[in-house]
């Protein structure tokens, strides 16, 4: 009889995440991983799930987290033992505030002593080594075999994928994906565990919140976290008009609800806006769908963390707060609090209230006049609108100053919010996963990014140019970590101190990096910098064809200081 080949563990590992249907798998190369590395090249060949290479372990983590927001779904990261997970540590916080799904394999060196190589297997090995992110992380495991590892994956990828969404984390010891196993590829291959239902609304319940909208004339919806589908989008609209309610958007969550709308209220911001506070307090019934920092709100309103007004609550997500990490922010005392998927509890109240499909009709949209001189980023949003606006657009991120009415937000994937957890460096990571996670869809992939953000992570370029992931980035280059100067130029004024030295420590000039040569070195296209509307519309125009021909391109476009 011919000899049964060798299976080894790792195989086991690339067998699951193919019966999970994985496409892509995120990784920078590292000797922990080389079991994981040849299971993945020479027993799958590289096709299914396809090894995206990058060359900063936070760059991986990114680029699976703009992937899950476009989604829904993981994207498995390998992190290179206790050095790559330190390294992505601060990617790996934005994923757990923004509360996306991920699955995070890490490897340690052999922690069997006698199995250690001299130095680098010693640096390289920690005893728990998840505890450097278990406080924001929603669950580990550091299994000792291969049916152990088989078992933590599975349970990881459940966990990961039920509500309230969070990354796990399962940390294997580098003997475990080498060695043979006596696990069956077959039943590799088939297993999967089902994801947690997240509930629903008792009867009871139901019909306590229907009651409470009973009679009510100004009903305010905050929508925080919600589902990215054009279903869920299209049944909020539903109940959105039925009940006639005011609704409130997130720039931090994304595109959750037509921004031109007449039951919109515009504009929005990154922070609640004087529009926003006033909605609040004019409320005679405010619906809480998983907004961040609920009682932060109402303290701005109020106060304290508490309105005068019945406030009804759906969100899960106290579930994962913690006591380390306060980014559950302040909590807010409400009428009634259900613990469900936000949009769960609109499918079930829209059944309840026998709800029409809804007319969807929206305001036009029209840019405010432009000012003479320099670009901002109101312009720079305009132009950009006017430009591009035809064709299905994703803006993947936005820097912190952009405002909803820059660009008219009309489905689920027209905006996919911010990172989480407000880790500078991220963007052109979570652009690329997300651009990726886009490439088989009708729609241009855009990041318009800060120029600090672009430059702390301008290496990830290379990871989309390498992997034909075609996306246009649009740098607001202000030449500066302009949101430090907002804050210095407030101590100086609090002090009775000399304004003209917020920039001191903070600007990026002398010398302007080379934004697009830096883009150029890792082998996308570029222009710029662009100073005026004319020339932004050519460099715009000329990117869209190279983006839709399969390329990456960057603009830099020089914008001015101001919020």
């Amino acid at each position: 009889m011919p000899e049964q080949p060798v299976y080894y563990g790792s195989d086991a590992i690339a067998d699951v995440l193919r019966a999970h249907g994985f496409r892509h798998i995120a990784l920078t190369p590292g000797a922990s991983f080389r079991g994981l590395h040849d299971s993945l090249v020479n027993y799958l060949g590289n096709v299914n799930p396809e090894m995206v290479l990058c060359l900063h372990e936070e760059h991986a983590v990114a680029v699976a987290h703009g992937y899950a927001k476009v989604s829904g779904t993981c994207l498995p990261v390998a992190l290179h033992s206790n050095v790559g997970l330190m390294h992505a540590a601060m990617a790996i916080y934005n994923a757990w505030c923004d509360r996306v799904p991920m699955i995070i394999l890490g490897a340690t060196g052999p922690l069997d002593a006698e199995r250690r190589r001299p130095w680098i297997d010693w640096i390289h090995t920690s005893q728990d080594q998840a505890q450097v992110i278990r406080s924001y992380c929603k669950w580990d495991d550091q299994p000792i075999s291969a049916a152990g590892a088989v078992h933590a994956l599975l349970h990881g990828i459940q966990m990961t994928q039920s509500y309230p969404q969070a990354p796990v984390y399962i940390n294997c010891d580098t003997e475990l994906f080498e060695a043979p196993c006596d696990l069956s590829p077959e039943a590799m291959q088939s297993r999967t565990w089902p994801t947690i239902d997240a509930g629903a609304l008792s009867p009871e319940a139901l019909e306590h919140v229907v009651g409470m909208l009973q009679g009510r004339s100004r009903i305010l919806c905050l929508f925080g976290r919600m589902e990215r589908t054009a279903q869920a989008f299209s049944a909020r609209i539903d109940l959105i008009e039925a009940i006639d309610a005011t609704v409130v958007t997130d720039l931090r969550t994304g595109s959750t609800f037509p921004t031109q709308h007449p039951n919109h209220l515009a504009p929005g911001a990154l922070m609640p806006t004087s529009g926003v506070i006033d909605a609040v307090r004019e409320a005679d019934l405010i619906l809480s769908f998983d907004w961040i920092d609920l009682g932060g709100l109402f303290r701005q309103a109020f106060g304290e963390p508490r309105a005068p007004q019945p406030v009804i609550s759906f969100s899960p997500d106290h579930g994962l707060h913690n006591g380390w990490s306060k980014d559950g922010c302040e909590p807010a005392a409400t009428t009634s609090s259900f613990a469900i998927h936000p949009d769960q509890a609109i499918r079930q109240l829209a059944v309840q209230l026998q709800v029409a499909p809804a007319s969807q009709s929206l305001r036009p949209w029209q840019a405010a006049p432009r000012a003479a001189g320099p670009l901002s980023v109101q312009d720079l949003g305009h132009v950009m609108y006017d430009t591009l606006g035809g064709e299905a657009v994703t803006l993947i991120r936005t820097p912190i100053s952009w405002q909803s009415h820059f660009w008219p937000f009309s489905d689920a994937l027209s905006h996919l919010g911010f990172d989480g957890g407000g880790g500078i460096g991220s963007g052109l990571g979570m652009a690329i996963g997300a651009a990726l996670a886009l490439r088989d869809q009708a729609r241009l992939p855009v990041a318009v990014l800060g120029d600090g953000d672009y430059l702390m992570g301008v290496s990830a370029l290379w990871t989309a140019v390498h992997h034909h992931i075609p996306l246009l980035i649009v740098i607001a280059n202000n030449r500066s970590f302009f949101n430090d100067e907002v804050h210095q130029e407030r101590v100086a004024i609090t002090r009775g101190r000399d304004v003209n030295n917020k920039g001191v420590g903070i600007r990026i000039e002398d010398p302007d990096p080379d934004l697009a040569g830096l883009a150029r070195a890792q082998g996308a296209l570029a222009a710029g910098p662009v100073t005026d509307v004319a020339e932004l519309v050519r460099a715009l125009e000329w990117a869209r064809t190279e983006v839709h021909s399969g390329q990456v391109v960057v603009l830099d476009v020089h914008v001015t200081r101001s919020y």
